[in-house]
């Protein structure tokens, strides 16, 4: 940690510390720092103990949250103030900068995997030893924790009676936003500071569209009817900046709330996921029913490589994982298929193709990709039943009827070299409904 910002002597500052919430307007943590002291400093960590389990040095998304930083520093030098851009593992940086600084309190967001909540203790437990305030904030759900639970305060586990509860108890509360950028003259003032390269954080700059996020009311609008439709666009194209913060959550339900509900519901399903991985973190690394962890899965690796590349001879699960090698995207009805297609048809573990997704996807998020990976192998809460198996020959018929989707990502769809398939449907989904019955009914 070379960089630092000289701060006059004697001064007081509190730290905001940005994670995933990359945006200077209506951040909630942010608007509580800004509203209790006028030396907010603003730092970003590029966490080591994250990035060293980042095997590819071209990684899509340490890359958008670079470009990430790189508008928001240019949004706080605007405001007078700079952006401390650090590497380390946490702790060890919240050490050397209290050696630095004169630090008051510090100042982030919620966070709610069970690493990262590991993460905020030991590092809140440190601060608490120097005296220092340490705050976090709900920014990036509506409901979190235990805000939305039956009537005897337990969690839902499945989501309709969930979101009924959820949609009267923001029609009671309304949607609040923290109009942050509007005390941003509490930030601060000194000269900016230089943001370290990429290749000083040791990864590889790509190009990528670095465009900001734009709300497309036209899609929103529309997306019942589009959302299931690959080869359209239509979907909001909103998820990795979501992921990462670039929009504020209270923002897009305000938008949903006039234009779609059911653009809403999948919002929904996001503070759902967020609340599940809070209450039951054990979801993480083992089946939320538990009986589902009898399932004796195939697991063979020469048929899950051919899946990752998209050579499993099924056009449409092909297309999705080519699109996903390439772009670090994919539609989400094709989500489903390609989850359904290796839990179901291959009888390979949810947990292989949930890590694959992990180490692929640019809008990854733990917890809705960990819920939906669950929901496709039929083991999650509120889970598709064990028995539906998608066809993919069907889901052709009916969401890429005219190939347009598969013909752009499968270029050697009609050429020799294009495999037969991997399995037989028929077979596979007796195969698998014999093998889940086992499990689940001969314990």
């Amino acid at each position: 940690m070379t960089k630092r910002i000289e701060i006059e002597i004697n001064t007081k500052i509190t730290l905001f510390w940005f994670r995933r919430d990359l945006r200077l307007a209506d951040n909630k943590g942010l608007f509580e720092a800004l509203s209790n002291s006028t030396t907010v400093l603003p730092i970003f960590i590029f966490d080591t103990d994250i990035l060293e389990r980042l095997s590819d040095k071209k990684d899509k998304r340490v890359c958008f949250i670079y470009n990430a930083i790189i508008k928001l520093q240019a949004e706080v030098v605007k405001a007078g103030s700079s952006l401390l851009v650090l590497q380390g593992k946490p702790l060890e940086v919240f050490k050397k900068l209290n050696q630095i600084y004169s630090i008051d309190a510090v100042y982030t967001n919620h966070d709610y995997e069970p690493n990262a909540i590991e993460r905020d203790l030991t590092v809140s437990n440190y601060l608490a030893s120097k005296n220092i305030v340490f705050k976090t904030f709900k920014d990036q759900v509506i409901f979190e924790k235990s805000e939305i639970t039956k009537a005897d305060g337990t969690p839902y586990t499945i989501f309709t009676p969930y979101s009924k509860v959820w949609k009267q108890k923001l029609k009671e509360e309304g949607v609040k936003p923290f109009p942050s950028q509007n005390i941003l003259k509490n930030l601060y003032q000194t000269k900016p500071i230089r943001i370290p390269i990429l290749a000083e954080i040791g990864f590889e700059e790509i190009e990528m569209n670095a465009a900001e996020p734009t709300i497309d009311t036209t899609i929103i609008k529309h997306y019942h009817e589009t959302r299931n439709l690959p080869y359209l666009q239509g979907t909001s194209n909103l998820s990795t900046s979501i992921r990462f913060g670039r929009l504020s959550i209270r923002e897009l339900v305000l938008v949903a709330l006039n234009l779609n509900e059911q653009w809403l519901n999948e919002l929904i399903w996001r503070d759902f996921f967020m609340m599940i991985i809070y209450n039951f973190p054990k979801v993480v690394n083992e089946s939320f029913k538990k009986k589902y962890d009898a399932i004796v899965w195939r697991n063979n690796e020469e048929e899950f490589n051919k899946w990752c590349r998209g050579e499993t001879g099924y056009p449409i699960v092909d297309a999705g994982m080519r699109e996903l090698n390439e772009t670090g995207l994919m539609h989400n009805r094709v989500r489903m298929i390609v989850a359904g297609f290796l839990t179901k048809h291959l009888l390979i573990d949810w947990r292989w193709g949930e890590a694959y997704f992990a180490e692929k996807l640019l809008d990854y998020e733990l917890s809705s990709n960990n819920g939906n990976w669950q929901w496709s192998a039929g083991c999650g809460c509120d889970a598709a039943p064990y028995f539906r198996i998608f066809n993919p020959s069907e889901q052709v018929k009916k969401f890429d009827p005219d190939l347009i989707y598969i013909k752009k990502w499968v270029k050697n769809l009609n050429e020799i070299d294009y495999p037969a398939p991997i399995v037989n449907h028929q077979f596979a989904r007796e195969r698998v409904l014999q093998v889940y019955k086992k499990a689940l009914y001969d314990q």
